[in-house]
């Protein structure tokens, strides 16, 4: 039993050393200019190692895009957390996403060559499994039970869009303050409007 329980543990030791080799990899060289031999190296693992995790490449991007969109979504709930109205909490959960993407290298994989690899439904898919659907949840609550599904998810999916357009301006020209400032008038406006209209 003890040798099972430790044959478990090397092997998420060595499922943790891959993803972090190719994260580090991804984030400062990109998809294409990535090699597995060089994942493989970092790891400090074999190459059957590699292939007994991951069918290939892409398999090993998109488990790094996977982790980096739950990293996203649980630093998005935490920066909420403590919010005294649902509009606060789509502000400071706003200000969280700034946060969270400033992380080298973390725009140019979630928003440039995760779509561009994956494809964008499987970016939809990892988006409402993870930081999407603490997305809708906000919404849901900000504009309160008599907002149809069909409202929310097209609210959720234009404030996503905002989100991610404003994080690639930000990535280019490092002024996240007054995106962060519009962004949390805008959302104020649209919860107000949609309450009170």
């Amino acid at each position: 039993m003890q040798e099972r329980k430790s044959n478990l543990i090397r092997r998420q030791e060595t499922r943790e050393a891959l993803l972090g080799a190719a994260r580090a990899l991804f984030f400062e060289k990109g998809f294409a200019a990535t090699a597995t031999p060089e994942v493989v190296e970092r790891a400090g693992v074999t190459r059957g190692a590699l292939y007994h995790h991951f069918k290939d490449k892409q398999a090993l991007f998109q488990a790094v895009v996977e982790s980096e969109a739950s990293l996203i979504a649980h630093e998005i709930e935490a920066g909420a957390f403590k919010a005294a109205s649902p509009v606060q909490a789509l502000q400071q959960g706003a200000k969280a996403y700034f946060q969270a993407m400033r992380a080298p290298g973390r725009v140019r994989l979630m928003l440039l060559e995760g779509p561009a690899v994956l494809g964008p439904d499987e970016m939809r898919r990892i988006d409402l499994q993870t930081g999407g659907r603490e997305l809708r949840c906000g919404i849901r609550d900000a504009l309160g039970a008599t907002a149809s599904s069909a409202e929310i998810d097209a609210c959720a999916d234009l404030v996503s869009a905002m989100f991610d357009r404003a994080a690639l301006a930000c990535d280019m020209n490092g002024d996240n303050k007054i995106y962060e400032d519009m962004i949390a008038a805008l959302l104020s406006i649209l919860v107000r409007n949609r309450t009170e209209g």
